[in-house]
């Protein structure tokens, strides 16, 4: 096959990775791979160093309205002639998709990552239902949203739901030398992800100070960065807890962060997929989150680890701290929580998903 991957954000994120892992996959089964990203970004730069080939495409939510982006995509997509064109967000679908369309190209595959609903506007009928032919969704709960606003809006029977795969065999292979010592019977909770609103941190502030005033030994280590890493220091001063938090910063070994916490905690008030859950999961340890998005299609509750209501921080605090009185439970939960990251959330296994639906098309 011949595929053209446009990915056009500046951002490195869930679905840049995915793009970045499906490209590679493909490339290395013999396939013809094209990316369009944006030029310096990481993105670009990853391609580039894997081989890719990478054409430099600025692209923005607006740029639909520029002719001259437009026409420059609608040339390369004529003269290339790719059998299928993957996107990545609805930026991509305004331009590159509707550039694709013009050109004649047969298969427009958009993947969608996000279980937000889409809004039932007449232009998004127009592009759901005159440019795009197939989506993947990444998940049931994605799939379902797609649809929720308006059940016509897309083929259902053309919305294939394909689970992000972590490479499990790359992530053994990673150092384990531990990011943090912890003293005798001290509970450690790690998080691991960028510090945004929708990544819920600060109910681990809330979740703190309600194990300090129940005197459990504990620390909670917070990986990541993000515009509200500032407020989220400031927060746990006020609520007296800055000694029970440690912020790390940016951790790019996922293995040795994991292997630093007895438990994985991810308050997330909306996800995409959660990658770090799968990942949680296939370092062997317990999982909790609260009962949102896909949440539910990951983590095995009772199982695996455990659901909390949505935005119910006590729950979510009894659910750590039942885990946190039993070693045992935590073991079998990280146990099991390897076999079905194995089962279901096998990078190769995903990436055999997406080769066979695309020559299928």
């Amino acid at each position: 096959m011949k595929v053209f991957l446009a990915i056009n954000t500046k951002t490195w994120g869930g679905g840049e990775k995915w793009h970045f892992e499906t490209a590679c996959a493909l490339k290395n089964k013999g396939h013809h791979i094209t990316l369009l990203a944006y030029a310096g970004k990481d993105l670009f730069r990853k391609s580039q160093a894997a081989g890719i080939n990478t054409i430099p495409v600025s692209v923005s939510n607006l740029s639909f309205l520029n002719p001259f982006c437009l026409l420059r995509l609608f040339f390369l997509f004529r003269r290339e002639k790719p059998d299928i064109v993957l996107l990545n967000s609805s930026s991509d679908i305004k331009t590159s998709g509707v550039a694709a369309r013009w050109a004649g190209i047969r298969h427009i595959v958009f993947r969608r990552g996000s279980a937000i609903p889409v809004r039932n506007t007449l232009f998004n009928r127009l592009l759901y239902r005159h440019v795009i032919t197939h989506i993947i969704a990444n998940s049931e709960e994605t799939k379902r949203t797609i649809l929720q606003h308006n059940n016509l809006l897309f083929p259902a029977d053309k919305i294939t739901v394909i689970y992000n795969g972590i490479n499990l065999s790359q992530l053994d292979a990673l150092p384990a030398d531990k990011l943090y010592q912890k003293s005798t019977e001290e509970l450690v909770i790690g998080n691991m992800g960028r510090m945004v609103s929708q990544k819920g941190q600060q109910y681990l502030v809330e979740i703190a100070r309600i194990f300090s005033k129940k005197g459990i030994r504990f620390r909670i280590l917070i990986a990541g960065t993000g515009q509200l890493e500032n407020s989220l220091k400031q927060m746990a001063i006020e609520s007296g807890v800055e000694d029970k938090i440690v912020f790390l910063g940016f951790v790019d070994n996922t293995k040795a962060f994991m292997e630093s916490i007895d438990i994985f905690a991810l308050p997330s008030v909306w996800e995409g997929f959660g990658y770090v859950l799968v990942e949680a999961m296939a370092c062997r340890k317990p999982v909790v989150a609260f009962q949102v998005s896909s949440n539910p299609e990951i983590i095995a509750d009772s199982a695996t680890g455990f659901l909390a209501a949505p935005m119910n921080v006590h729950e979510f605090s009894n659910k750590l701290e039942e885990l946190g009185r039993n070693p045992e439970l935590r073991k079998q939960f990280g146990t099991a929580g390897r076999k079905r990251a194995e089962a279901l959330f096998d990078h190769e296994k995903s990436q055999q998903l997406v080769e066979s639906l695309l020559m299928s098309l």
